[in-house]
C-alpha cells in the first residue's frame, strides 16, 4: 500500500470491515441494550451485509475509490433504519465525495476525508466531544490524520495514530453520560458502558490500519 491506498485496497478493507462488523453483531447488541433500543448490533449486521454484497458487485474496471464509499454509504442508508443508518451512512457519503474520481488516495485525502465526515455528523446531529456518540470516537480519530498529515507522516504510522486515537476516545465513553439520541432519557445508567457507534467507529479505523499493515508486509516481502 506504501504511500497510497489504491482502489483494490479499499475493497479489501470494506469487505473486511463488513466481516468485522457482522462478527460484532452480539456485543454491539449487548452495548446498545445499555444505551439504546439493544438493536444496534442486528442494524450493523443487515447494513454491511449489503456493503459486502455492494462492494461484491461494484464495477472494478472503474477504480474509482470516491463511487465505491459512496456504494457504501447508499447501502447502509438503504437497509439500516433509525440514527445509526444516517449516521454511518453519512460517513462513507462524504468520504465518498472527497475522493470522487480517484483511483488512489494518499494521507492528505484520508484526512480531509475523514474530516469532512465528522463535520457533516456534527452539522446534522449537533453531537460534541462529551456526548457518548460516534462523534467521541471519530473526531479525535479524523484530527489525528489531520495533523499527521501536516506533518508529512507515513501513511502507517499515520492510521496507527488514528486508530490509537479512536479507541481511546470509544473507551472514554464507560465514564460518559449520554445527551444525544434515545440514551439520553437513561442518564446514568448508560455510565460504564461503551457507546455502540464509538465502537464501530473505532472498528473502522482499526480495520483500515490492519489492511494497511498486511498489504504493507506482502508488498514488502514481495520485493525482497
Amino acid at each position: 500500500m506504501g504511500k497510497k491506498i489504491a482502489y483494490n485496497d479499499m475493497r479489501i478493507f470494506l469487505l473486511r470491515l463488513a466481516d468485522t462488523i457482522i462478527q460484532q453483531k452480539d456485543y454491539l447488541n449487548e452495548l446498545d441494550a445499555a444505551c439504546g433500543d439493544g438493536d444496534l448490533g442486528v442494524g450493523m449486521y443487515i447494513g454491511f451485509r449489503n456493503v459486502r454484497k455492494t462492494v461484491e458487485q461494484e464495477e472494478k474496471d472503474e477504480e474509482d475509490i470516491g463511487a465505491l464509499l459512496k456504494a457504501t454509504g447508499r447501502s447502509i442508508l438503504s437497509s439500516v433504519g433509525g440514527a445509526s443508518g444516517a449516521l454511518f451512512g453519512t460517513l462513507f457519503m462524504e468520504a465518498g465525495k472527497v475522493t470522487s474520481g480517484k483511483s488512489q488516495i494518499d494521507l492528505k485525502d484520508i484526512s480531509i476525508m475523514f474530516w469532512a465526515s465528522s463535520e457533516r455528523i456534527f452539522q446534522r446531529t449537533g453531537s460534541k466531544l462529551g456526548d457518548k456518540t460516534l462523534i467521541d470516537a471519530l473526531e479525535p480519530a479524523a484530527r489525528s490524520l489531520r495533523e499527521a498529515a501536516q506533518q508529512d507522516l507515513e501513511l502507517t504510522q499515520a492510521l496507527k495514530m488514528a486508530a490509537d486515537a479512536a479507541r481511546r476516545g470509544a473507551e472514554s465513553t464507560k465514564f460518559l453520560i449520554a445527551k444525544q439520541g434515545k440514551a439520553r432519557y437513561l442518564g446514568e445508567q448508560t455510565l460504564g458502558h461503551v457507546d455502540p457507534g464509538a465502537e464501530v467507529t473505532r472498528l473502522i479505523f482499526e480495520t483500515l490500519l490492519a489492511t494497511c499493515q498486511v498489504t504493507n508486509s506482502r508488498e514488502n516481502s514481495q520485493t525482497e
